[in-house]
């Protein structure tokens, strides 16, 4: 079995990173459940069911080889109009930035779209999603640890360059990690 993170090379044929890469779906739209990667043996955990009355507001996953501020893959949400299967590969394209800080720490979220749903396949930026889709996701983040008794603040989405910025330091934070050997789950 192949490790998501370290194995599954985030460059798409013919297609320009950070713009577009390779996802892997942690948890699909829908899901009060929070599946994260064991980085150890590169199968999903179930962290926690989430205790408050909320839900997934769009397929979440990571961008492999990536590694974020917070010293685990780059997150990553990425919208279509079906829920896509844990540790499912998948084609996105970065429209979007959502940064939180949980426990004090920046935590990034690229926003995507999935290139081959038709409903999404034209938006290419923040403006051309409807206003109230990213109210959803900044309340999701808001409310989804409330009752655990932890507070997130949430910033406001930035655009796709803010979103392929971040994008290019996690690629070269994981670059320089691997080389020294501070990554686990390595073989």
């Amino acid at each position: 079995m192949i490790h998501p993170w370290h194995e599954v090379t985030p460059a798409l044929e013919n297609l320009e990173l950070p713009g577009h890469f390779r996802a892997v779906i942690e948890i699909p739209k829908g899901s009060s459940n929070k599946y994260e990667l064991d980085k150890s043996s590169g199968l999903l955990k179930l962290d926690r069911v989430l205790s408050s009355a909320v839900y997934y507001p769009a397929n979440y996953g990571f961008i492999p080889q990536t590694l974020a501020e917070d010293d685990d893959p780059l997150d990553v949400l990425v919208y279509c109009t079906e829920e896509i299967p844990p540790l499912c590969l998948c084609e996105a394209r970065a429209v979007g930035l959502m940064t939180m800080i949980d426990q004090g720490q920046p935590d990034h979220k690229v926003i995507a779209v999935l290139p081959q749903d038709p409903i999404y396949a034209e938006r290419t930026k923040v403006a051309d999603f409807p206003k109230h889709i990213f109210k959803m996701l900044r309340r999701f983040f808001e409310d989804y640890k409330t009752l655990e008794g932890k507070e997130v603040a949430v910033d406001e989405v930035q655009s796709a360059d803010v979103a392929h910025r971040v994008i290019e330091e996690s690629l070269a934070r994981y670059s320089r990690a691997r080389r020294l050997g501070q990554l686990t789950g390595l073989r």
